[in-house]
């Protein structure tokens, strides 16, 4: 096993209509069926999925721009996808990465990215599992 340099806890009941809680309370939120059929307010999975996975792949591109000296300002949203599953009738996620780089040409955003993609924490756990598209833009 690969040396473990950080572990993040966070505890979930109820399910997709309950609570989670990270360890140290700085998460703590009601989770709601996102379908808008509740006027409960809350989070789901999908949207604690997305926030982190644009986090990890903005922090994964900055990364690899700096390690080629290259100054970008970039800005990833992430949009997670609750999808139905034709293979057994049940569901599963499909994730859009809409990444902006500043600094770069389209040519050079397009490689950094897809060097990011390579590299990123939640791109290689997700790679085979989950569609991913990339959209790119150089601004």
């Amino acid at each position: 096993m690969s040396k473990i340099l950080f572990t993040a806890h966070a505890t979930a009941q109820g399910g997709r209509e309950g609570h989670v809680k990270s360890d140290d309370g700085l998460i703590d939120l009601n989770l709601v069926d996102p379908s808008g059929k509740s006027n409960a307010e809350g989070s789901n999975p999908e949207q604690l999925f997305a926030a982190g996975y644009s986090a990890c792949f903005d922090g994964a591109l900055n990364l690899i721009a700096s390690r080629q000296k290259k100054k970008i300002n970039s800005n990833v949203t992430a949009d997670v996808s609750l999808q139905t599953d034709p293979q057994d009738e049940g569901f599963k996620i499909g994730v859009v990465l809409n990444v902006e780089v500043e600094g770069v040409d389209q040519t050079e955003a397009e490689e950094l990215v897809k060097q990011a993609h390579e590299f990123c924490p939640y791109s290689k756990a997700t790679r085979g599992n989950i569609e991913v598209k990339l959209n790119v833009t150089s601004v």
